[in-house]
């Protein structure tokens, strides 16, 4: 038998954000800040979607779903990196290694879904008002919600089945606050070019294709809406802009650390908070805050408490 393979590494060592102390005091306040902010911001919005009726359409369920995603998305890791800033050392399990790579490509495949979904949606709003009802009832609704999730768990099940049959038996230290699926593979004794490979076409592939999809789906929608002239158009067109703005700012990052995964930048670390962090915190603000039919059910709650 080989020894190589009856051995394994029990835990991985994070390097997290930075070495100095003072820095991570200040992301532990920075980032406490931000994770309680993106939970009770993207929960605010969820429940003002479930306990309001005229909410109850295509186009508020899929942005209260986008909600759910943003708050998993952030909390796979978030507290797991507040909790590193205090104390050492910063050690993470095999077992929950491999969880946090299923969990993130989970629920970062199930939103890139969700985000190609809400743009069709906006298409047959936009281009085809008519027929909005009968194209985008509730039933289907639903089913592009349910769908969005499972294509998340096939996704991540994909890189998982290659991940954890990979023989991790000497080096285990992961230059990142979390265990990013490039920089783990790489530690593996073995050659990890199959399995970059593997997530190229899997992730990278995944995330550029729907990159690109999205970025056709808003083009056709612009392309008409540039040729009317009114107010309501006008506000249309300056939401699809903003909503190509927040598509970037989640797919860039994703595209640029799984798209060359044969290289390291500096900047990988950067974009993983950005994308895992920031973002959520933009989409309630660009998607949802900036709706009147959304803030007008919180500003009514919010009178109703303070009396």
């Amino acid at each position: 038998m080989d020894p190589v393979n009856n051995s394994r590494v029990a835990e991985f060592v994070l390097l997290g954000l930075s070495s100095s102390w003072k820095l991570q005091y200040f992301f532990f306040m920075l980032f406490n800040v931000l994770y309680v902010t993106i939970v009770l911001g993207n929960l605010l919005i969820v429940l003002t979607v479930i306990s309001e009726p005229a909410l109850h359409t295509p186009m508020y369920i899929m942005l209260s779903n986008l909600s759910v995603f943003d708050v998993f998305l952030a909390t796979y890791s978030t507290p797991k990196m507040i909790h590193d800033f205090l104390y050492e050392p910063k050690t993470i399990s095999f077992e929950g290694c491999m969880a946090q790579i299923f969990l993130l490509h989970v629920f970062a495949g199930g939103e890139m879904m969700l985000l190609a979904a809400m743009a069709y949606d906006r298409y047959v709003a936009i281009c085809k008002p008519l027929h909005y009802a009968t194209i985008m009832n509730l039933c289907k609704c639903t089913g592009i919600v349910v769908g969005s999730w499972m294509i998340g768990v096939m996704h991540s099940l994909s890189q998982l089945a290659f991940t954890v049959n990979l023989p991790f038996c000497g080096p285990n230290i992961v230059d990142s606050y979390y265990c990013d699926l490039t920089l783990v593979i790489k530690l593996a004794c073995t050659d990890p070019y199959v399995a970059e490979v593997l997530m190229l076409l899997d992730s990278g592939l995944m995330g550029m294709t729907s990159f690109v999809l999205l970025l056709i789906s808003y083009t056709v929608i612009l392309v008409p809406v540039r040729r009317r002239c009114s107010v309501h158009v006008a506000k249309a067109r300056s939401t699809l802009t903003v909503h190509i703005i927040v598509v970037t700012l989640f797919f860039g990052p994703c595209i640029f650390i799984y798209a060359w995964p044969f290289s390291n930048f500096p900047v990988d670390k950067a974009l993983s908070v950005f994308s895992t962090v920031f973002t959520p915190i933009l989409n309630p603000i660009i998607y949802t805050l900036r709706n009147k039919e959304v803030k007008s059910p919180i500003k009514t709650k919010d009178q109703v408490y303070k009396f």
